[in-house]
């Protein structure tokens, strides 16, 4: 039960990071001349989240690496497995535009 309840809440945090990503770029793209196509808000949001994502956890793994800290490969928290550099990546991605609204200086 409580699985199921933490899977829903992470994909609406992670729905809510992405809402959040596309009201910020809808609003840069609203000021530039439509001369080409563009990619749609949410396909940009998305991409951001992964390249963010990527971007975290790279620099993880490298910090990981250069400190030679001894780190499980995987946790298992009832039925889920994962990797903890991955997950911890992914949730900074996630936090990321909220931290940005938070500190925007408009």
């Amino acid at each position: 039960m409580y699985t199921w309840a933490t899977l829903v809440l992470i994909i609406l945090v992670v729905m809510g990071s992405v809402w959040l990503r596309v009201c910020r770029l809808r609003i840069s793209l609203g000021n530039t001349p439509h001369i080409e196509p563009k990619a749609s808000p949410f396909a940009n949001a998305v991409q951001d989240l992964v390249a963010t994502a990527g971007g975290v956890y790279l620099s993880l793994v490298m910090i990981v690496s250069f400190l030679k800290l001894d780190l499980p490969e995987r946790i298992t928290i009832s039925i889920i497995t994962f990797d903890p550099l991955a997950m911890t990546a992914i949730a900074v991605a996630v936090i990321q535009p909220v931290v940005s609204k938070l500190f925007d200086s408009k």
